[in-house]
């Protein structure tokens, strides 16, 4: 009893098509079974006919790594007992690894069985990612995780939207920003209602200062200063018309509102989070720029750091490793990111290294120091290198279980 099958799946959300083939590229079954529990377990009964049938002693099945279609078949096929006597592994593929393995093929068409075999056929060739391994705890954590980014980007969005039409009503507001941020209580005091930058700039300066501190809390030093930049800025704003004027504010009230909802949302998230990651064991925090948010997404996506070999495997993974372009006796200094790796990592390592900076000198005075060095893209390309800088740590950190100490410029062990 000896040998494997291929079982490659093209996962969609009502039925999943399957296809089988041995090590030599013979094809053995190919069905298409529902994308439900029922279904899930017909696949792998069909599956299991197939190995004893033809005296197999291993299954490796690959699905494409696209969202959240494969999750429960994943699971479903992680953890079936029928599949205990074999040596069952799951590989979740890349898609882009998938297709331009499938290109290499001439002219095949584009249906699910057809894909299926692709992947089976891709399996047989080895070079495979680690087989996939179920973790409820970092699961649960990475859905929290994931929708905060979400809604961070949702967030983004929704202001630029508000920042876009507010050029309209009140342009030289956001070009001179008389108040720090355009989304205080203040600014929107200023710039949303029926306060119109004709009115401001109309308004007696002792009165506009009262309104100013009323709005601000009392906070301003001097809300007369204050004033006097805002009516400079509202007396040189275009004008629009009332009718325009009307449906401008509209808007903006409109955008403040789900502004303040999508705040409220992440607030909500965030506390759940928190929550959550308090029963982890890790040690991420003992760096000072790094809460339980950015601790949570970092460690929702890594899952057990033992998966990866070194560091080098994890900036891999996140994607944060650069291009190389060489040619005779040049050698490029100015690459790019590589477009691969797992985005939602990537995102909560350098939003950690821009916090990380803030405190500590020495990732500052790196980031400083790359910001410097590029000629194009300064800070993008210096937080990237800075956040590659953090991988190092972070890898540490959680594969040593130590605790981070900038005096001694590295970790220390955890006293338990």
């Amino acid at each position: 009893m000896s040998g494997t099958l291929f079982v490659g799946i093209d996962v969609s959300g009502a039925a999943n098509a399957v296809c089988g083939m041995t090590q030599e590229g013979t094809e053995r079954m190919r069905f298409a079974a529902c994308n439900n529990h029922p279904g899930a377990d017909e696949l792998v009964q069909r599956v299991v006919e197939i190995l004893a049938s033809l005296n197999l002693d291993q299954v490796v099945f690959g699905l494409e790594a696209t969202g959240l279609l494969a999750w429960h078949l994943r699971r479903h096929l992680t953890e079936n007992p029928s599949l205990q006597p074999y040596q069952s592994t799951v590989h979740m593929l890349n898609p882009k690894v998938v297709a331009g393995f499938k290109d290499a093929y001439n002219s095949l068409p584009k249906t699910d069985a057809v894909d299926a075999w692709v992947i089976a056929d891709r399996l047989r060739f080895g070079r495979l990612p680690k087989p996939h391994a179920v973790d409820e705890r970092y699961e649960a954590l990475q859905r929290l995780t994931r929708a905060r980014h979400r809604l961070v980007e949702d967030l983004v969005r929704e202001k630029q939207r508000f920042l876009d039409v507010l050029f309209l009503k009140f342009n030289t507001f956001t070009q001179e920003q008389p108040v720090t941020s355009s989304f205080g209580a203040t600014a929107l005091a200023l710039t949303t209602g029926e306060l119109s930058p004709e009115r401001i700039a109309a308004m007696p300066l002792e009165e506009l200062a009262a309104f100013i501190n009323k709005a601000g809390k009392g906070r301003f030093r001097d809300p007369q200063k204050v004033a006097e930049a805002v009516q400079k800025a509202a007396r040189s704003a275009y004008r629009l018309p009332k009718a325009m004027a009307d449906a401008v504010n509209i808007v903006l009230a409109t955008h403040v509102t789900v502004i303040r909802a999508l705040e409220g949302q992440i607030k909500v998230l965030e506390q759940q989070i928190a929550q959550l990651v308090g029963t982890f064991q890790h040690t991420l925090c003992s760096v000072k720029g790094i809460g339980p948010v950015y601790a949570a997404g970092i460690l929702a996506e890594i899952g057990d750091i033992r998966r990866f070999p070194n560091e080098a495997a994890l900036a891999k993974f996140a994607g944060l490793t650069w291009t190389r372009h060489q040619s005779g006796k040049f050698e490029s200094q100015e690459t790019s990111l590589t477009r691969s790796g797992n985005a939602f990592l990537r995102y909560y390592l350098v939003e950690a290294a821009f916090s990380v900076m803030v405190h500590n000198a020495e990732y500052r005075s790196y980031y400083e120091r790359k910001k410097a060095e590029s000629k194009t893209h300064a800070h993008k390309r210096a937080l990237a290198l800075t956040a590659r800088k953090l991988v190092r740590l972070v890898y540490v950190l959680l594969r040593h279980g130590r605790l981070y100490d900038p005096y001694r410029r590295g970790v220390k062990a955890v006293s338990r």
